[in-house]
């Protein structure tokens, strides 16, 4: 598929977007960690070898990562209803107290910045969201996506 130089002018403001906001996170846990929390808010419980696949890490990692997750409040590992000898790993409500938390922090950081630009400006960016859901989507696999299913951790 060939790629416009319009299209790749989007992607470049976007990116730089993404690498901006991504800057301006807290920096109390890492990316991956975030990710991770994320994952189990969007999809629920989760083997540990799931979230190592899904954050492109090692098993052992995950398992290190859940444990610190544990140990701060932020998780849980429950016993696999579909498997007795399994193990799911499960957001605790600090857990989704915390995503939601991170979640409107960045967004508000974000509406800081909209709320700088004109109106003209903001009715652009108002018309681009449903493209923007659809990329969410796309990158996910996703293909329901909806309004507020734009978790980037």
């Amino acid at each position: 598929m060939d790629v416009s130089a319009e299209d790749h002018e989007v992607a470049d403001a976007l990116y730089s977007l993404l690498s901006l906001t991504v800057r301006r996170m807290p920096r109390d846990i890492s990316l991956t960690t975030a990710a991770t929390l994320f994952n189990l808010e969007r999809h629920g419980p989760q083997r540990i070898t799931q979230l190592a696949m899904l954050e492109g890490v090692a098993q052992p990692s995950m398992t290190a990562l859940v444990t610190r997750l544990e140990n701060d409040g932020l998780a849980q590992r429950l016993a696999d209803p579909a498997d007795g000898r399994g193990v799911l790993v499960a957001l605790t409500d600090a857990g989704e107290r915390y995503v939601t938390a991170r979640r409107l922090a960045g967004a508000a950081n974000l509406a800081t910045l909209i709320a700088q630009l004109s109106a003209d400006e903001v009715v652009a960016l108002q018309a681009a969201v449903p493209a923007i859901i659809r990329l969410c989507a796309l990158e996910r696999g996703d293909d329901d996506a909806k309004p507020g299913s734009l978790e980037v951790p």
